[in-house]
């Protein structure tokens, strides 16, 4: 997403996208280094700009770490021609999710702890959009004939709710699991939620 400012779209337009490229790089460097969350200084220091240059690209922290934040414009999880088995869609959906947030981990827990400041009302936190649902439901969506659009919804955020950053932190810091009983627990959950909804709405028979 983008954090552009006016000053970042008007003169040296292609000396200022790399400066703002270098920033960026130079956040995500520090996050995934652990610690804290870089402040903006912290930020042009490794980058070797000065600050005040910094603050032009960028007004805040949390401006900056939600322009560091890891990307990514696709609209399914799904790989090609995976047919319409809502359980085996379900759990490549849901595998390549865990993949994602895993090998972005540390970037993942920083956002997760921005966005539970109470001071943080910005609408732009990744953690905030909700795209991941959207992902969820595309998975689900051979189910639109047998299961009401209310009750897919609310299965993918149940999903969603399960198998997030959030629930990586829970079940790592807090349960101790290894990331390998991780991913099958979440895995083990999802499906789990998708069992409990078929049975609620049983396949109709033709009399």
């Amino acid at each position: 997403m983008s954090m552009s400012t006016p000053y970042e779209r008007f003169g040296r337009t292609g000396q200022k996208g790399r400066t703002r490229s270098d920033l960026i790089a130079a956040a995500r460097a520090l996050v995934a280094s652990g610690g804290m969350p870089p402040t903006v200084e912290d930020v042009a220091t490794a980058a070797s700009i000065s600050r005040t240059t910094a603050y032009r690209y960028f007004p805040n922290q949390t401006a900056l770490l939600i322009a560091a934040h890891p990307e990514t414009a696709a609209t399914t999880l799904l790989p090609p021609d995976i047919g319409d088995d809502p359980e085996v869609r379900l759990r490549a959906a849901v595998g390549e999710f865990i993949r994602v947030v895993m090998d972005t981990e540390p970037q993942q827990r920083t956002m997760l702890r921005l966005s539970l400041e109470p001071t943080t009302e910005s609408k732009e936190l990744p953690l905030r959009q909700g795209r991941a649902i959207t992902w969820f439901e595309d998975a689900l969506a051979p189910l639109h004939s047998r299961v009401p659009q209310a009750q897919l919804r609310r299965l993918a955020i149940a999903i969603r709710s399960a198998i997030g950053i959030e629930a990586l932190v829970w079940l790592t810091d807090v349960a101790g699991l290894s990331r390998d009983e991780v991913i099958e627990l979440m895995q083990w959950s999802a499906q789990a939620l998708l069992h409990q909804t078929l049975a609620d709405h049983p396949k109709r028979t033709r009399s």
